[in-house]
């Protein structure tokens, strides 16, 4: 664990463990909103976890923030891969909206404890463009592995998921300090 100043959170670094990781742009300003900035940062995302050889296993991006859940190989590569991505897609953020900086605010790390943690953050992932009024079909957001997952469990499995895990709804991100 790492704090280096009052206004950064713990950060916990386990090999080989789940992990639900929040960023969020600096005042929460939509600088996310475009299609074409949500497909540049999953795919930086994906690129950095293939990098440290971290699992990618869910997301989500929103105009401004992102939920990960995905698994540790070296849980200390963290501060690098989340380094990298921020600084990356903070330069074309930018460049391409011109606005104040900074860009990113900070990121939050969890590592849930058991399978209905898990199980909870992902649905509460997925949820998030409805909580957050984006769609209210959770199948018509296109920056979010939902559907991938949805495609792959069918239907029904998908449905028990969130009737098994229904804390999603009610859920504040206590590490965050804010409601993502």
């Amino acid at each position: 664990m790492k704090k280096q100043s009052q206004h950064n959170p713990l950060h916990l670094y386990v090999d080989n463990t789940p992990y639900f990781i929040t960023g969020a742009i600096y005042l929460k300003r939509c600088l996310l909103s475009s299609a074409e900035s949500k497909k540049k940062l999953i795919k930086l995302i994906q690129g950095y976890f293939n990098k440290y050889e971290w699992e990618l296993h869910h997301w989500v991006i929103l105009d401004n923030h992102y939920h990960l859940l995905g698994k540790s190989k070296k849980g200390k590569d963290m501060p690098m891969i989340i380094k990298g991505i921020h600084s990356v897609s903070g330069k074309s953020i930018l460049e391409d909206t011109k606005c104040a900086k900074p860009v990113w605010w900070n990121y939050w790390d969890y590592c849930p404890r058991d399978e209905k943690e898990y199980y909870t953050r992902l649905n509460y992932l997925f949820y998030n463009p409805v909580k957050h009024g984006y769609t209210n079909d959770l199948n018509c957001y296109g920056f979010s592995s939902f559907q991938k997952l949805l495609a792959k469990l069918g239907r029904e499995k998908m449905v028990e998921q969130f009737r098994q895990y229904p804390d999603y709804k009610t859920m504040v991100l206590t590490e965050t300090g804010d409601d993502f």
